[in-house]
């Protein structure tokens, strides 16, 4: 992650440098869910739990209308048991996404196309749970979670899509599909994967 990190920067030097970076923020609610495998071979997609990303971007230009666009962002995520409402687990993370960007001018805007690879590190999370008026909760990455820990890695894809307004105002969809087994014991085939979407509105510099 500290390796992801030093590159994000070296590649928001570079554009500073050549003067073509186009910095931004960006906040929205994020809808997130889980889809876990447990050591029996059931798998289940858990009901949507919404969270909030936002953070700092950068477009940096390759070439006319080319962009990679990328940023430092907070993602709330996490899942809510299919089954019982009461049981759920909530996630945060820091995130970097790598996006190849098309941003061809459509109106009096940029439209914004882009997909590509993120990585995240887990920052905090909890499982938690009631059972009558009983409510407990362990540490999600913490080996108190026993069987349930997290790893705080997690990485895979994202598609971005929205407009740019020539003032700088921006509007966009956004989608994360983690490929990453995010369990720490995977015996059995233990599985759980984190997926994500929301909107988002932001200011381009």
């Amino acid at each position: 992650m500290k390796k992801v990190l030093l590159s994000v920067a070296a590649l928001m030097i570079a554009g500073i440098t050549f003067g073509q970076t186009k910095f931004g923020i960006v906040a929205g609610p994020n809808f997130s869910s889980a889809t876990v495998k447990s050591a029996t071979g059931d798998k289940e997609t858990g009901d949507l739990l919404v969270g909030v990303r936002a953070g700092l971007t950068a477009d940096l230009q390759l070439a006319d209308e080319f962009y990679i666009g990328t940023g430092l962002l907070y993602a709330g995520k996490g899942s809510k048991d299919k089954d019982n409402s009461n049981f759920k687990t909530t996630l945060s993370y820091l995130q970097v996404p790598i996006n190849f960007l098309f941003k061809p001018e459509v109106g009096s805007g940029k439209l914004n196309l882009g997909a590509g690879p993120y990585v995240a590190y887990g920052l905090g999370g909890k499982h938690k749970g009631t059972i009558g008026n009983v409510t407990g909760e362990v540490k999600a990455f913490d080996d108190e979670a026993g069987l349930a820990k997290l790893k705080r890695f997690d990485a895979g894809l994202g598609v971005v899509a929205g407009y740019e307004l020539k003032q700088g105002l921006y509007l966009g969809l956004n989608a994360d599909l983690g490929l990453v087994n995010a369990y720490d014991n995977t015996d059995n085939d233990r599985s759980w994967k984190n997926t994500s979407f929301g909107v988002s509105v932001g200011y381009k510099f």
